[in-house]
């Protein structure tokens, strides 16, 4: 499937320019010509990236930016800047509002390529991180979700926290002292009874996986990264 790159630029030879150089890398462009237009084609057709032109009618791109970003349905598009304003205040102003990239006009063609295809890696590598996925568990991190065997399960923040450390941790023993500052942020000495009580209540909804948090006496607790023999 083709990424998809909405370009708010209201300079015709710079959208022409623009169309020909990203469509010969592969991206299905859409065009809008003023901020208005570009706010509603962001919202509608939610593409994999915007070049984001500061000078435009109707509705400036700072404003364009600072919607986005503040909508929870356009918040993630990663937005490029484009303008012919080179003062580093400007560039500065366009990062704090949100935008991810910044280019000034004259530019490369190839060079902006080259940047969209970046920070779309990075993006996508960066979303990947927050996935982990292990022997038929899925930890979304993200959404605060863990699924077992395609099986969602029911968890507070507390025993999503714990599960996912464990998870990640997976064949390491943890100690109950260090589970305590991980997890709950303890810095002071408490009841490890605490970490007991949330492990129980991990294995009876982990059902038939209950055995892959192991109790390793005198130490603390184990993910078993190799499934017990049933």
């Amino acid at each position: 499937m083709q990424d998809t790159v909405l370009v708010v630029e209201d300079e015709t030879d710079v959208v022409d320019l623009l169309r020909y150089n990203l469509n010969r890398a592969g991206f299905q462009v859409l065009i809008a010509k003023n901020g208005s237009e570009g706010l509603e084609s962001a919202r509608n057709q939610r593409p994999d990236v915007i070049v984001l032109d500061l000078m435009l009618p109707k509705l400036s791109g700072q404003e364009v930016c600072k919607t986005l970003k503040g909508d929870p349905h356009t918040t993630n598009i990663p937005v490029v800047m484009l303008t012919a304003k080179s003062q580093p205040e400007e560039r500065v102003a366009g990062l704090e509002l949100g935008a991810d990239d910044y280019v000034t006009k004259p530019f490369s063609p190839r060079e902006l390529v080259l940047r969209v295809q970046a920070l779309l890696r990075r993006i996508r590598a960066s979303a990947r991180a927050d996935i982990i996925e292990f022997d038929g568990f899925v930890v979304d991190k993200g959404n605060f979700e863990v699924r077992v065997d395609g099986r969602r399960l029911d968890l507070t923040t507390t025993e999503f926290k714990l599960l996912s450390l464990m998870i990640e941790r997976r064949g390491r023993t943890q100690s109950r002292d260090v589970l305590l500052f991980d997890v709950w942020g303890y810095t002071n000495v408490v009841d490890t009874r605490t970490v007991d009580t949330h492990m129980r209540r991990l294995r009876e909804k982990l059902c038939n996986q209950a055995p892959r948090l192991e109790t390793i006496r005198g130490e603390g607790y184990r993910f078993n990264a190799v499934a017990p023999v049933s």
